[in-house]
């Protein structure tokens, strides 16, 4: 039996209701803390559901988001502030301000644009990975526990795993929520930064990694994307550069059968947790 979409922890965690004319409330779950505030992808999730609201047209899907996170936001509630900056004959461009204490927290701009005409191909791969059944669960050493970790079944199976000092920044698997849910562009939004950050592969010692802007690009041509509500998405992270503090990371996100679903980048401030050695 498919799981209702408005059933789920995830759905009432970003859900939102519009208080006044484009403006939207919702409330900050503790479940997705990451230990120094909530997750980005979380967040991006929230402001995500208040623009699909704002612009409420099921023909025009999100292809396009961006979020720059201004401060970290609290435990508590908030507002989203959305704005119609153009509404053509198959776009949609929406903005969107998070605010909790009258001050922004977040903000984001997505593109709603209905299916275009056009020729398709796809030359992304899809990296090897056994199937999920093959694969054991990845516990975080103790010390690292966040809460965030638990919304999630995690199963390593791509590039290095976590904290084994590996040669290159590159770590994935498969990913899903600990709950049945159907995959759509708000779980993306979230799976975009659900994984621990790929840089934790290669560098010793322990680092906060908080993002300043995460982008997503959604490729899939269905929203919610036509898999199982209990399957696992493959996904795979890679860090190229660390400098003055700062690192990016790359994300990808497929179906089990290899279709690439949506791609990710962000910055983020590496941010040493204790002296290291």
């Amino acid at each position: 039996m498919a799981a209702s979409i408005n059933s789920t922890n995830f759905d009432r965690d970003t859900a939102c209701t519009e208080t006044e004319p484009d403006r939207y409330l919702g409330t900050i779950s503790e479940g997705w803390s990451t230990g120094r505030g909530p997750n980005g992808g979380y967040i991006g999730a929230c402001i995500l559901r208040a623009l699909t609201q704002r612009v409420d047209d099921a023909s025009r899907r999100v292809r396009s988001l961006t979020v720059h996170y201004l401060a970290p936001p609290k435990t508590s509630h908030y507002t989203v502030a959305t704005t119609v900056e153009k509404h053509g004959r198959s776009a949609t461009f929406v903005s969107g301000y998070m605010y909790q204490d009258n001050k922004i927290v977040a903000k984001a701009v997505a593109a709603f644009i209905s299916e275009q005409p056009g020729p398709e191909f796809q030359d992304v791969v899809a990296p090897a990975a056994p199937p999920p059944h093959q694969c054991s669960p990845f516990d975080r050493p103790p010390q690292f526990h966040v809460p965030m970790q638990d919304r999630y079944r995690s199963l390593w199976a791509v590039g290095s795993k976590p904290f084994s000092q590996a040669q290159s920044a590159h770590s994935g698997g498969w990913l899903r929520l600990n709950e049945d849910r159907p995959t759509d562009s708000l779980l993306l939004t979230a799976y975009a930064d659900g994984w621990l950050p790929a840089v934790l592969s290669k560098l010793p010692g322990r680092f906060a990694t908080p993002t300043v802007d995460l982008s997503i690009h959604f490729r899939s041509r269905s929203d919610p994307i036509e898999i199982a509500d209990d399957a696992y998405c493959l996904v795979q992270f890679r860090t190229r550069m660390a400098s003055g503090g700062f690192i990016d990371e790359d994300g990808e996100i497929f179906s089990a059968d290899g279709t690439l679903l949506a791609q990710s980048r962000q910055l983020a401030i590496l941010s040493p947790l204790e002296q290291n050695h």
